[in-house]
């Protein structure tokens, strides 16, 4: 047995009473006893059943660009996991971003920087949003990491599921936590309007009816990553994937799941061997820089590869960095089901007859 699952092993008493209290806590939502609030404007949560990576941002930037074109003016909001402040922070308003990824928080920083749309995080999502409305002006709300925060009325609750974690072969992890991943149990998902199952690099595959059955009465999209091009940290310029291929690179992810990342390296043909993996949300000090850079010069590395969520912390150190080539994927949401998605959210919006200008 595998060290990570022995300790899954040790952990299976404390599941009994995490279950408790989620269930007692839904109850209450549930019966009325706890009630959510609601804000002014069209608002759209996406967030998920398990802890860890399963496309959250990406879905909200796919959302921001939609709403945009649609002329919803959106905002997002979210909690700030990982910042360094606590309450209601303004991260960006129309004219641009107002603080640091470590302000912030890595996830929402990156959207607030891609979509330049305004943005905010507090803990208390009523109070971000209500703040974020009157402060800039947006139409509509998009809630980034908040299916199990109910606290907050929303008008479309979206909830994505990795692909890889409904098909993972180890019991173990589709437990509640913290013995597995499962926030909450998988019965949970009749709260949400839709699923989007994210299969994100890799082929579609059939997923056990044991947890379809949940998903039954659900609108079921099918997402997956497509990759765009690389781009150069420092100077901001684009390459294309075919310019890396077959290159030797220092591969750096501080993401939730790794392995997407890697297999998405692997599939456009560059060397994946030399790696370095951080956790989910790494505040990167000179410490760990200089363990990149170490690590760098030592496997005779043509250029340092890692991800938009690693980038918008790294490029703290541009000093630092300076002799070393250093790029980020860009990725792409996608749908194979896009156009019928589109008009699902716009329906949906349309129909909670909320003002959005």
């Amino acid at each position: 047995m595998k060290s990570l699952d022995l300790l899954r092993v040790l952990m299976l008493p404390l599941v009994p009473v995490y279950a408790l209290v989620t269930w007692v806590r839904n109850i209450l939502f549930d019966n009325g006893t706890l009630k959510s609030e609601e804000v002014s404007r069209p608002v759209v949560s996406v967030g998920n059943l398990t802890v860890g990576g399963s496309g959250k941002t990406p879905l909200v930037i796919f959302l921001a660009e939609l709403f945009k074109k649609a002329g919803l003016e959106p905002g997002v909001v979210s909690r700030g996991y990982g910042r360094s402040t606590k309450g209601y922070l303004l991260v960006a308003d129309k004219t641009g971003v107002l603080r640091t990824p470590e302000e912030s928080g890595d996830e929402i920083y990156q959207t607030a920087v891609e979509c330049g749309i305004p943005a905010a995080v507090g803990e208390k999502r009523v109070e971000a949003a209500t703040k974020l409305i009157g402060e800039t002006g947006v139409g509509s709300i998009i809630l980034d990491d908040a299916y199990q925060h109910r606290w907050i009325k929303r008008d479309v609750n979206l909830l994505i599921i990795a692909q890889r974690f409904l098909v993972d072969e180890n019991p173990l992890r589709r437990t509640l936590f913290p013995t597995g991943n499962l926030r909450e149990p998988f019965r949970r998902a009749r709260r949400a309007d839709a699923v989007i199952i994210n299969r994100k690099f890799t082929e579609k595959k059939v997923i056990p009816e044991g947890l379809m059955r949940h998903f039954r009465d659900k609108r079921i999209f099918n997402a997956f990553y497509e990759p765009l091009y690389f781009v150069d940290i420092k100077t901001g310029k684009h390459y294309e994937p075919g310019d890396f291929t077959g290159q030797k690179s220092l591969c750096v992810g501080g993401i939730a799941n790794p392995h997407s990342f890697f297999s998405a390296l692997e599939q456009l043909k560059i060397n994946t061997e030399n790696k370095m993996i951080f956790i989910d949300h790494k505040a990167y000090t000179v410490k760990e820089v200089e363990k990149i850079r170490k690590a760098f010069y030592s496997t005779n590395a043509f250029s340092v590869v890692t991800t938009q969520k690693d980038a918008v912390k790294l490029a703290g150190f541009s000093r630092e960095l300076d002799d070393i080539d250093i790029y980020y994927l860009k990725i792409r949401l996608r749908l194979d089901e896009e156009e019928e998605f589109e008009q699902f959210i716009l329906n949906k919006i349309k129909a909670t007859n909320k003002k959005t200008s």
